[in-house]
């Protein structure tokens, strides 16, 4: 409650004073640069085109930036500063009251910038409805970053390297093995892990299978057809 009470009154503050400024700004732009310069020269102000063309811009774009709630810390100090140079160089001999060319009316529209320029012009203008759209954003990026952080990382597979000569093996763990072939070289297939090399058995000759004869008997069977005894055989042992 407190918050919208401060936003309404900012408001309020913000568009009575831009109204004001506004006012005095167009009175010297309208009048001319050159007369408003003529008049500061007159009243002793240091620098007097230089010091009318700062009041005259800082008066009429400022107040109206007020209103819109624009850029408000800012302006209320360049606006400030601005009193302050009216009420050192114009009005500080003259007294309080504004009747006799007094500060009253530069000393309370300088406190109202110096109070717009500590706390801001609220909620109610530009600068609220850009903070409010900036702060929307990071609490979403925020959300976005956090809920990346939490969201479980794929787990990674735990690979084997095996260097046998100038081949080099990369195998998942538990799976088969990839081979990585150096380049320009020739491919030799890799074993799974668990797998074990056989000897190399030199190959036996196949016992005869039944109903097949065997050398020895095809001996015999050229010496019957040929009339020559046959060699007695040695027993079996």
């Amino acid at each position: 409650m407190r918050r919208v009470l401060f936003d309404v009154a900012a408001l309020i503050s913000r568009v009575v004073l831009g109204v004001i400024f506004v006012a005095h700004g167009w009175q010297k732009w309208q009048g001319g640069l050159g007369a408003a310069a003529g008049q500061f020269r007159e009243m002793g102000v240091p620098m007097p085109e230089l010091s009318a063309g700062f009041a005259a811009i800082v008066e009429l774009v400022g107040g109206a930036l007020l209103i819109l709630g624009l850029l408000v810390r800012p302006v209320a100090l360049l606006l400030l500063i601005d009193m302050i140079g009216a009420i050192v160089f114009v009005h500080a001999g003259h007294g309080v009251l504004s009747q006799n060319g007094g500060w009253e009316l530069p000393a309370a529209l300088g406190a109202l910038s110096l109070l717009l320029a500590a706390l801001g012009g609220g909620r109610i203008g530009l600068d609220g409805i850009f903070h409010s759209m900036f702060l929307r954003r990071r609490e979403r990026r925020i959300a976005e970053d956090d809920l990346a952080a939490h969201r479980p990382a794929r787990r990674a597979e735990p690979t084997t390297v095996v260097t046998e000569g100038p081949e080099t093996q990369v195998r998942p763990e538990g799976g088969p093995t990839a081979q990585v072939r150096p380049e320009g070289g020739p491919t030799t297939p890799v074993r799974p892990e668990g797998e074990v090399e056989q000897p190399n058995v030199p190959r036996q000759p196949n016992a005869p299978r039944p109903g097949h004869l065997n050398d020895e008997d095809m001996r015999d069977i050229d010496a019957l057809v040929s009339d020559e005894p046959t060699q007695q055989k040695p027993p079996n042992r």
